[in-house]
């Protein structure tokens, strides 16, 4: 089991990350979604509530340049399932459970970012709250060692999540040029009850553990498995 702050402090870019898992005492589902940038554009943005999701949006408008990439819903609450990704793809998982595909279906359509010569994987997330259950999902969708003409798909299910336990995946395992794909299955974290003991303290060591120079906005939410609410926390740092 690693210790989620010492990776995001030992990776000085690790791009845009998910992590889900469940709090020490069992209680409630948690996510963290965080995105991160080098260039103006990238660092242009913020975090906005959008229903019960959110979305991302030019901090100043005036020097966005490019949104195709960079502007897109990050989180949509289907009924009892929350959708998390790095991408538009939130979008198509959300119309594709909305046509009663699972969660790998839905991704079919959908492959790598098309921005040579990184291809950032198209990382996603979805969590599944009901009746005192808790079940959650992971994708990663990214070119066969930056080669372009071969999509790889992994997904990765977990059922009943044991307490003081996540998992966490990112776009890249570090900087460099091109950037490096993640690699491999999920990290499994260790979330020990005084990192988890409420979304603030949760909210402030993940966001404080962030590259200081890199990093851009953070998302974080603690869903309750008993009643399915929910609270939810936003860190720009544009303000």
């Amino acid at each position: 089991m690693a210790d989620f702050e010492k990776i995001l402090r030992e990776t000085s870019y690790p791009g845009r990350g998910i992590m889900i898992g469940r709090t020490a005492d069992g209680a409630k589902a948690v996510t963290a979604y965080f995105i991160m940038g080098r260039s103006v554009n990238s660092r242009n943005r913020i975090f906005v509530e959008d229903g019960e999701g959110i979305r991302t949006e030019a901090f100043d408008p005036s020097k966005m340049e490019d949104p195709s990439l960079i502007i897109y819903a990050p989180v949509r609450v289907y009924g009892n399932k929350t959708i998390v990704t790095n991408g538009d793809q939130t979008d198509t998982i959300y119309e594709g459970l909305d046509k009663q595909f699972t969660f790998e279906q839905s991704l079919r359509s959908r492959e790598f970012e098309p921005d040579a010569p990184n291809y950032t994987p198209r990382i996603s997330g979805v969590m599944h709250v009901e009746k005192n259950r808790f079940n959650y999902a992971m994708s990663i969708l990214k070119s066969d060692q930056g080669d372009p003409s071969s999509c790889l798909r992994y997904t990765f299910a977990y059922e009943n999540p044991k307490a003081g336990e996540g998992r966490f995946i990112s776009t890249y395992m570090g900087d460099g040029n091109p950037l490096p794909s993640f690699e491999g299955e999920p990290r499994a974290l260790e979330l020990d009850a005084a990192f988890t003991e409420n979304i603030d303290v949760f909210t402030e060591r993940v966001w404080k553990a962030l590259n200081e120079d890199n990093k851009v906005s953070l998302f974080v939410r603690f869903i309750d498995i008993a009643s399915g609410n929910y609270e939810t926390r936003i860190v720009n740092k544009n303000q």
